[in-house]
């Protein structure tokens, strides 16, 4: 019987069809509008992202909330005027980002090129062929980042399913439209993940959500206890892996994506120890360009036993 781990992968393309357009026409039209918007020079659209950002910083309270809490939890020093500036800036940045995200979906090569500069890539290409990981921080350049990457060869990432149909099929398409680039969703497990890797395929993985306490360990993250998912030390350990930090950062040109030297004695023999050494990583980041991390997730949903849900609104 052939190990399922060991099968190759095979993945039917995936494209908006006259399906979408039948059952979701509204949800089809605004995803047909965005990819005209993308045609756009970047001139033009991030005037317009910025605008989105900040009507969006006025109507979706919820997620203002979420960005403020976190804000409040991780820079307590700061005054409220100080973290209202940030959270509004990164709904700024975030919905120009999703603009853009549909010039690398559907977008030429060349001009894909052009938004993207990369930074040190003598790291990725002493290393490529070998079991590889890229540590890719939740920043609002992520997707252009591994877009990006995906030109240059084989590379795999993880996906979460989009609960608009529209999105989700728009989304997996446009990541998996170059060869070689595979979008694996989360259930795919840990297995696939380690043997593709093991062929050369790098992993660009994130690992800074909270995705509840299974397979994560508390340590803190700017000085808050935050369930931490230790798959990045695992996948290292098991794999043989190494861990390269790469990082997208949003200019006013397009965007700048670095590759930062590989981490040594990564994971060692102390799990909790190497997931500190990851959310330290992520912090030095953020204190980079504060406004472009992705403070509308709810990174502290999960708790230590007896501690309250900081999102949850007193009574």
């Amino acid at each position: 019987m052939t190990d399922p781990a060991s099968a190759p992968i095979e993945r039917p393309p995936v494209a908006l069809s006259a399906r979408h357009w039948l059952r979701y026409p509204l949800s089809s039209l605004g995803v047909g509008l965005l990819m005209l918007l993308a045609r756009l020079p970047l001139s033009v659209l991030r005037p317009i992202g910025r605008a989105l950002g900040t009507l969006a910083w006025w109507l979706a309270a919820p997620r203002r909330r979420i960005a403020l809490v976190n804000l409040a939890l991780c820079f307590p020093s700061w005054t409220e005027t100080q973290r209202r500036q940030v959270a509004h800036e990164h709904f700024q940045w975030f919905m120009c980002s999703i603009l853009e995200r549909f010039i690398f979906w559907n977008g030429s090569p060349e001009r894909m090129r052009r938004l993207v500069r990369i930074e040190n890539p003598e790291i990725f290409e002493r290393l490529r062929g070998k079991p590889l990981i890229l540590l890719a921080p939740h920043f609002v350049g992520i997707d252009a980042g591994g877009m990006r990457l995906s030109l240059m060869g084989s590379l795999m990432a993880v996906y979460a399913h989009q609960t608009n149909p529209v999105l989700d099929a728009a989304m997996i398409a446009g990541r998996s439209r170059f060869p070689g680039s595979i979008a694996l969703a989360r259930q795919e497990g840990i297995r696939v993940t380690v043997r593709l890797m093991r062929q050369g395929v790098p992993f660009h993985y994130s690992p800074d959500m909270d995705l509840g306490a299974r397979d994560a360990i508390f340590v803190p993250f700017f000085g808050v206890q935050a369930a931490t998912i230790t798959a990045a030390a695992r996948l290292a350990g098991v794999s043989g892996a190494t861990v390269v930090p790469w990082v997208t950062r949003m200019t006013p040109e397009g965007y700048v994506g670095r590759f930062m030297e590989p981490w040594a004695d990564f994971p060692g023999e102390d799990l909790e120890r190497a997931t500190r050494r990851l959310n330290a990583f992520v912090e030095a980041q953020i204190l980079e360009m504060p406004a472009q991390y992705l403070w509308t997730h709810r990174r502290f949903k999960t708790r230590p036993p007896g501690e309250p849900d900081p999102y949850a609104r007193s009574r």
